[in-house]
């Protein structure tokens, strides 16, 4: 069995000294395998939790989608102040982290760069670097293993909240080798530490590791789902339902002007590696089309080894804009606070893609201009890898 960052301070394993001011970042999912949350362990260790900070969806969890922003509150049971970094501020304040020693990171990352919780991780660590107080990451694995990297980097022009560094889509890293890559090639001069996860390496998915699966977010129901989000999260920046508002989100997309059958066919034509598709309907409850019957596809990953979620969904897009040209759209901004560019470029990097696709350019050209950028980074990555 793995244990994360988390378990080895439970454990003892490693020591925090008894005392020491510290603050939390963390979320539901922030828990050892029995289940006991990163803050409790720390008080029960006899930190001194001064405050906790909550990343998109809340510490506890509850708020739903994109830029559904929660509120601070004071916790009613311990009296620490709960801030949170998705709403008026996306970094603390100096205020936050006065009389902080020591700055505690626990969160359960997907292995996608726009998944918020990497940036949040990196602002806090830039105002860390800023107060010297250094910080503390309790690694997790990488759910969708640590070995494949694929999709373009970001384009600096279109860094933003879902990508503030030149990351590829699927980066094969863990938060905390992230973190590391982050301080040491933007020289933030964080003094940086890492509990590192014990039993874990490159080619462990998440299933493997005996852990117990806690949604890190509210659409993220399962490592199923987190191996598919590579590809199937461009679809927000489009008209397409992603699925939410169903109990498969980012598994099952689709629209009321989609005939199941016809894109069905289209993709299985196309012999992607490890992903099988089957017509399916659905109404969501929520989101883009709710209470409206929906047409579409049922992704299944038939064997994760080769299945490549980006390329996938690449062709997704690409066989959606063939199929209906006269409905499906790229939608405007805005999008996780940023008013400028189009959704799909933030989530992908640029305006390549966009451009590729509604030039009718096919998928394979598109492909081969990323292959440069990931080989490069795959080499580049070796120097802040931890397993």
């Amino acid at each position: 069995m793995v244990l994360t960052g988390s378990e080895r301070i439970a454990s003892g394993d490693y020591l925090i000294p008894e005392g020491t001011r510290a603050a939390l970042l963390a979320n539901p999912a922030s828990v050892s395998s029995f289940l006991a949350h990163t803050a409790d362990i720390l008080i029960r260790g006899g930190i001194s939790l001064k405050a906790v900070f909550g990343p998109q969806h809340g510490f506890r969890g509850e708020t739903q989608a994109n830029m559904i922003e929660w509120a601070s509150y004071t916790d009613p049971a311990t009296g620490i102040p709960v801030y949170s970094l998705y709403g008026e501020q996306r970094s603390p304040t100096t205020e936050m982290l006065e009389g902080i020693e020591l700055m505690v990171i626990d969160l359960q990352d997907v292995g996608t760069r726009c998944y918020t919780y990497i940036w949040t991780a990196v602002l806090m660590m830039e105002k860390c670097a800023g107060l010297s107080i250094p910080v503390l990451v309790l690694d997790r694995p990488n759910p969708i293993g640590g070995e494949s990297v694929e999709g373009p980097l970001i384009d600096e022009d279109y860094f933003s909240f879902v990508g503030l560094f030149p990351l590829p889509i699927r980066h094969g890293l863990t938060m905390a080798e992230i973190l590391k890559m982050v301080n040491q090639e933007r020289g933030i001069g964080c003094s940086l530490q890492t509990v590192c996860c014990r039993g874990w390496s490159r080619d462990i998915y998440f299933r493997e590791t005996g852990l117990p699966w806690i949604l890190p977010s509210p659409n993220m129901p399962s490592p199923d789902t987190a191996l598919l989000y590579p590809g199937t999260v461009m679809l927000e920046g489009t008209n397409i339902s992603e699925g939410r508002g169903t109990t498969l989100p980012f598994q099952i997309i689709g629209a009321p002007f989609i005939d199941p059958a016809i894109l069905s066919e289209q993709l299985s034509a196309r012999e992607l590696a490890g992903a099988a598709f089957r017509p399916v309907y659905f109404k969501p409850t929520w989101d883009k089309y709710t209470g409206e019957v929906c047409g579409g596809v049922q992704i299944h990953v038939l064997d994760r080894e080769i299945f490549q979620p980006v390329r996938t969904g690449v062709h997704i897009i690409d066989a959606l804009s063939r199929i209906c040209p006269d409905h499906f759209q790229f939608i405007p901004p805005p999008y996780e606070y940023e008013e400028e560019h189009m959704p799909i470029d933030i989530i992908s990097g640029g305006d390549r893609l966009r451009r590729s696709i509604q030039r009718g350019f096919e998928p394979g050209r598109i492909f081969e201009e990323w292959e440069d950028q990931e080989k490069n980074f795959t080499l580049a990555r070796e120097r802040f890898t931890i397993y």
